[in-house]
This record gives structure tokens, C-alpha cells and sequence, in this order.
């Protein structure tokens, strides 16, 4: 696709504020430049996340440089790339991350953040695939060293990134503990892999986790929660455990007695993965298409998708992650 075959305008999400209300309105912009190292991708689908909410609240602005558009994870195909770009060619299927402009129907990314779209998947479900399955495999396995045999604990064992750290962990070879709040994603977590699920509104967690593993507590524990689950967490945490926070969705503060950290001797961690340099996430892409990829092409892992909604109608995406019945991801189709 030569650049005269380009639209001169792409139809896009846009952020604006209506009486100081801010709001998602579908408009039309230039398409994207694309630099030397980028690839240029006609968009087919892209996947809704959390971060994106908090952008839309102006509570997680994009980092310099990147895209006011919402969205940080697409599917779609290659129609240009730049000049310093060998790994791909135009026509090629993939999926990527990116620090932003995921809504939309043309993303420029860098070329070293994308990935195939997996044999025997579509681009709808390949779209829900890099923003969970990079900050998963970031934080449980780089940052925390997950190892077979240990006991890893999820809060929020049904979002798009409880679901994917499920079956990443279970097909790791660890024991896996998942906290849910209904009895239905309870179960869904247990059909996904989890060897226990635990109703956070009907049982205490930090009990549970205890019982469930003889007393010792979890190794690793992946927690997007926050506020009062800190102090939760140290307790339902074994000796020498690594406990990681990527979001806090019960609020960025909390008080905490901090001696069952020094006594446990444990290890606590916090990332986000959007503002990291593209050599961390292009490392973090080498590890999934060479460790995670052949599993989802062999149907080990997959993608949950909760439900598709057109690009227009970006509001009743947010909408859905709101009202917090979703089990898995929510995906925009790019027409």
C-alpha cells in the first residue's frame, strides 16, 4: 500500500471535556506520522483497559510524545513501514502495544512492540492480548520471578488481567489463588485454571489463602486493588514473598503496619508499563512470542473476551468496565 492509497483523515475516539465533563466523541484527524523504526497499521480491533478510564478522568495523562487518542493495545495489518524496519512487511497480521491511539482506524507503533497475530485467532481476540499479557508476564515472571511449584495469588481473578495471570501462572506450574466477587466469576476463575477462588464480598481472603496453603501463604501476589488489601496482602503473604501493586482501584493511599514486611522479609513492588522505553517492552515481547506465543497457537491460553463493541460507541465500552460485571476483556471493532 503505497501512501497515496492513505486516507488523508482516519476516524478516531477523542477525549473533549463537555461542562468540565469529560467524554469520549468519535471525530476525524490527520492520520499519524510514523518515524523510522515504526510501523504503520490499519487498525481491525482494538482492546479496552482500565488505564484507559483513568486517562478519560485525567488521572494517567499519555507520556510525552505519544497519542492524546485512547487505547493501548490494537490488532490489525501492517501497511507501511519505516526505513530502518526489517522484521516486518506490509500485509503482515499483528498485534501490538502501544502508549496510546489504539482507538482509532491508523496507529503508528514502534515495530519492536509488535507481535503476530497467533495462529487460529482473529483480530479481534489477538486485540485483547497485549496490554494484559505484557504487564502479566512483566511483573509475575521478570519482576517477580514466579517459579513452578509456587503459590500465586490474584485479586481481580476475572478482569482482562486476572484472567490472562490465571492461565499464565497455571501453565507455568504454579498453585493458583484468585479472589473474585460473585460466585459466577468465582467460577470462572476455577474454569480458567485456578485451584481456588475465593469470594472476596463473602469470605476473608487472607484466611483462605492460609488455608489454602497449610498455613505458609502465597509466593507471589499480583494486586490491583490497593488501599486496605496492602496491609491484607502482607499477612496472606509467605516468608520471602514478592508482592506486586499495579493499580489501586480502592485509592493510591493506605496505612499499613510495615513489620510484617521487614519480619517476612518481604518484597514489595510497583510498575506501570505504559511510560517504560520501547527496549523494555520489545524484551518483554521476546519473552511472550517465544515462551507464551506457542501456547495460545497449541489453545493452552486464550484471549477471554467478554463482549465487542464498535468503535462509536467507545462509551458503552467504558460503560461496561464500570459497572464491573465483565469477565475478561472488552474489545473495539474498527470498521
Amino acid at each position: 500500500m503505497s501512501n497515496a492509497d492513505f486516507p488523508a483523515r482516519m476516524k478516531a475516539v477523542e477525549i473533549t471535556k463537555d461542562a468540565d465533563k469529560p467524554a469520549l466523541v468519535v471525530g476525524e484527524i490527520a492520520l499519524p506520522d510514523y518515524g523510522p523504526d515504526d510501523v504503520l497499521i490499519r487498525v481491525a480491533a482494538s482492546g479496552v483497559n482500565r488505564p484507559d478510564l483513568m486517562q478519560v478522568a485525567g488521572m494517567y495523562p499519555p507520556p510525552p510524545g505519544a497519542s492524546e487518542i485512547p487505547g493501548l493495545e490494537l490488532a490489525g495489518e501492517i501497511v507501511a513501514i519505516g526505513s530502518n524496519v526489517t522484521d516486518w512487511a506490509c500485509g503482515d497480521k499483528v498485534c501490538a502495544l502501544v502508549t496510546g491511539g489504539g482507538y482509532a482506524q491508523y496507529a503508528a507503533v514502534p515495530a519492536a512492540q509488535c507481535l503476530p497475530v497467533p495462529d487460529g485467532l482473529t483480530m479481534t481476540q489477538a486485540a485483547g492480548l497485549p496490554e494484559t499479557f505484557f504487564t502479566v508476564w512483566h511483573n509475575v515472571f521478570d519482576k517477580a520471578a514466579l517459579k513452578t511449584g509456587e503459590t500465586f495469588l490474584v485479586h481481580g481473578g476475572t478482569s482482562g488481567i486476572g484472567t490472562t495471570a490465571i492461565q499464565l501462572a497455571k501453565a507455568f506450574g504454579a498453585k493458583v489463588i484468585a479472589t473474585a466477587g460473585s460466585q459466577e466469576k468465582c467460577q470462572a476463575c476455577r474454569d480458567l485454571g485456578a485451584d481456588v477462588a475465593i469470594n472476596y464480598k463473602t469470605e476473608d481472603f487472607v484466611e483462605q489463602v492460609k488455608a489454602a496453603t497449610d498455613g505458609k501463604g502465597a509466593n507471589v501476589i499480583l494486586d490491583m486493588v490497593a488501599g486496605d488489601y496492602v496491609s491484607r496482602n502482607f499477612k496472606a503473604a509467605a516468608f520471602e514473598a514478592r508482592i506486586l501493586i499495579i493499580a489501586f482501584l480502592r485509592g493510591p493511599k493506605a496505612e499499613t503496619n510495615f513489620t510484617p514486611l521487614l519480619l517476612k522479609r518481604l518484597t514489595l513492588m510497583g510498575s506501570t508499563l505504559r511510560a517504560q522505553p520501547v527496549a523494555n517492552k520489545a524484551a518483554i515481547a521476546n519473552a511472550l512470542r517465544e515462551k507464551v506465543w506457542p501456547l495460545i497457537e497449541a489453545g493452552k491460553i486464550a484471549p477471554v473476551i467478554y463482549k465487542t463493541v464498535p468503535l462509536d460507541q467507545a462509551s458503552e465500552a467504558h460503560a461496561i468496565l464500570k459497572g464491573g460485571a465483565h469477565i475478561g476483556k472488552v474489545i473495539l471493532e474498527v470498521d
